[in-house]
Formats: C-alpha cells, sequence, structure tokens
C-alpha cells in the first residue's frame, strides 16, 4: 500500500483556503498512486486558533467532512481527516454516537475509498500545557479500528504520543499501522522524532505521523512529518516545509518483525 502524509500550510481559522488546500493535496496525492492519504489535526481550523473552535465546529456530517469523503469517492483513496473541531450536540442530534450531548471534540475520521467511514477517533488526551484545549475540548473515550488496505489501522492524535499504553490498546485490537494526525509546535523537535519512532518499535506496526506546517500567534508548527516501519526505519519524512511524505508499507512487514524478533509474544 501506498500512504501519503499531507503536510501542507495551516493558516489562522481560514477554514475555506485551509480546506482547499487539503483537497488539492488529496488530488496531487492519488496522482501518485497513494492508496491511503492522512492530514493533519484540526486542518481545516487550525489547532492554535482556540477562539475559532466553537464558532467554526461542526458535525461529522458538516461540511469540512463531507467535502473531505467527496474527495475520497472522487480520486479512489481512502482518507483520514485528520481532525476537526467536532460539534458534539450538533452530531448527537444528526444520530451519531458522542462522548457527550454538548461541547466539543478534537475528531478524526477515516473514510475508505468509497466513501465510508470506517474509524471515528477523538482524541483521548487533551493538552493542557500552555493550550486551551483541556477547558475547550471533550475527551474521548474509545479506539476504534479499521481493515484498509491489508492493514488494520488505528488512529491516534498528537499528544496522545504521551501516552504508550495506548498504542498498547490498538495492538491488542490488531493494529498493523497506527496513523498520528498532529500540530506539534516548536522546540519540541526531539521529543515528536522520539515518541514516534519509539511507538513504532515497542509495537512493532508502520506509524505514519502527519504533522502541519504554519505560524500562529502562539506557536509555530514543526513539520517533521514521517512514516516509520516496524522495527524503527524512516522510510519517508520531510522538513518544516510544505510536502507529500509518500512511502510504500507491506503488511507482511509486521508478521515478518513480529515473527523474527517476538518481544510482543513476551509481554506479561
Amino acid at each position: 500500500m501506498k500512504l501519503a502524509l499531507a503536510q501542507f500550510r495551516i493558516a489562522s481559522a481560514a477554514v475555506e483556503a485551509n480546506t482547499e488546500r487539503a483537497l488539492s493535496t488529496i488530488a496531487d496525492a492519488a496522482e501518485q498512486g497513494a492508496d491511503l492519504v492522512a492530514l493533519p489535526e484540526i486542518f481545516n481550523v487550525g489547532y492554535f486558533a482556540f477562539d475559532a473552535y466553537a464558532r467554526r465546529a461542526e458535525s461529522l456530517d458538516g461540511e469540512t467532512l463531507s467535502r473531505i469523503r467527496q474527495a475520497a469517492v472522487e480520486h479512489d483513496v481512502a482518507v483520514l481527516a485528520g481532525s476537526i473541531v467536532e460539534d458534539l450536540a450538533a452530531s448527537a442530534a444528526a444520530g451519531f454516537e458522542t462522548p457527550a450531548n454538548e461541547g466539543y471534540a478534537n475528531t478524526a475520521v477515516l473514510f475508505d475509498a468509497d466513501g465510508a467511514r470506517r474509524v471515528t477517533y477523538r482524541k483521548r488526551h487533551l493538552f493542557g500545557y500552555g493550550s486551551a484545549e483541556q477547558d475547550l475540548l471533550v475527551p474521548g473515550e474509545t479506539i476504534e479500528t479499521a481493515a484498509v488496505g491489508g492493514f488494520t489501522v488505528g488512529v491516534t492524535t498528537c499528544y496522545d504520543l504521551r501516552f504508550p499504553e495506548l498504542y498498547r490498546d490498538l495492538v491488542d485490537a490488531g493494529a498493523t499501522l497506527a496513523l498520528v494526525p498532529s500540530a506539534w509546535p516548536y522546540p519540541r523537535v526531539e521529543h515528536w522524532e522520539l515518541f514516534t519512532r519509539t511507538r513504532a518499535v515497542e509495537n512493532q506496526l508502520y506509524v505514519g505521523a502527519v504533522n502541519g506546517v504554519g505560524e500562529f500567534e502562539e506557536a509555530t508548527l514543526l513539520g517533521r512529518s514521517a512514516v516509520y516501519d516496524p522495527w524503527g526505519t524512516t522510510l519517508a519524512s520531510a522538513n518544516d516545509e510544505e510536502a507529500l511524505v509518500v512511502a510504500d508499507i507491506d503488511p507482511d512487514r509486521v508478521e515478518e518483525v513480529r515473527r523474527e524478533f517476538p518481544a510482543l509474544a513476551d509481554r506479561r
């Protein structure tokens, strides 16, 4: 399977422009033969645009996700809509299961190439250090996986990288590929590179960590999206400029690493 990470510039609260950039990148990835495209965290509003969360929140069947779904179908490619600010009340009213009937969540949705919604993941660990996320959002409570292109795909989001037990839960659910939409800022470059690679190595799965780039009043996103294989080898990566990070990944490689170095089987 060919995985593409869409690292693009995200402007604060510029929902239309950011969404158009995401759609353009999906089209570019499809032209390059991608089977699965992943977008960054809160790619439409911008993670650090906290003042815009409430007024730009949408339901799971709102305009942004509807347009991403249409792009998946049009280009015959699976798409992880990295995340949006979800209006939980609006989603509940539309018949979706939500962790609360009011408030907002940081929600990623994985669409298959036929437009089917395969995974809905609401960020479980909300960031509190120099961030309004904990004050503004409701944490998620569940994890989901889906079969895509021979992989069992799970999703976590940004700050989740610091909580390894979540990735063990994904492994126990059968995950062989973890997608990590993020809005990781400077200066924590070393942490980003350490955690993304470590989650791949310790869980013997592929990790596709997709970050944005761009400047906000409070922070600058550091980019450096990367794909790691289950041995921790970097298959593709970027710097802090816009880039489409593309890598060929093989589900048989997961089985091979787990068989040859059976660390997961030694868990107690």
